[in-house]
């Protein structure tokens, strides 16, 4: 056994982006608010950072007013987005997050366009 494995004063408490990126965003199948941890609830005094099952029992959601058994995970933020057993299907398309998924086809439309356009140059 390493020597670094048995030092108490190595171990290292997780980093708060760490955490922050653990915490699963919750959507109310009714209404479809989304209650986003690092924002926390306003109306309810909810303080940003607080978890979905950290959240009392009697918290209903702010829009429609459904209980927390109402509510679906979404996971985290900026997960790829589709079923878990699909990501590894096609192109490796899949396991991009919706933001890389944008870059990817709004930089393809315009390298699209600036080629079309430089067709006006040809004579």
């Amino acid at each position: 056994m390493s020597p670094e494995a048995t030092d108490p004063k190595n171990t290292q408490a997780p980093s708060e982006a760490d955490a922050h990126d653990q915490l699963d965003r919750f959507e109310c199948n009714a209404c479809g608010y989304v209650y986003e941890p690092l924002k926390g609830d306003d109306r309810a005094s909810v303080p940003a950072g607080t978890a979905f099952e950290s959240l009392s029992d009697d918290w209903r959601c702010p829009v429609c007013g459904a209980r927390k058994r109402q509510f679906s995970n979404l996971g985290p933020v900026g997960n790829p987005s589709g079923f878990k057993e699909n990501l590894g299907y096609g192109f490796g398309v899949n396991t991009l997050t919706p933001t890389q998924k944008n870059l990817l086809i709004f930089g393809a439309l315009a390298l699209g366009f600036l080629f079309f356009l430089s067709l006006y140059g040809l004579q």
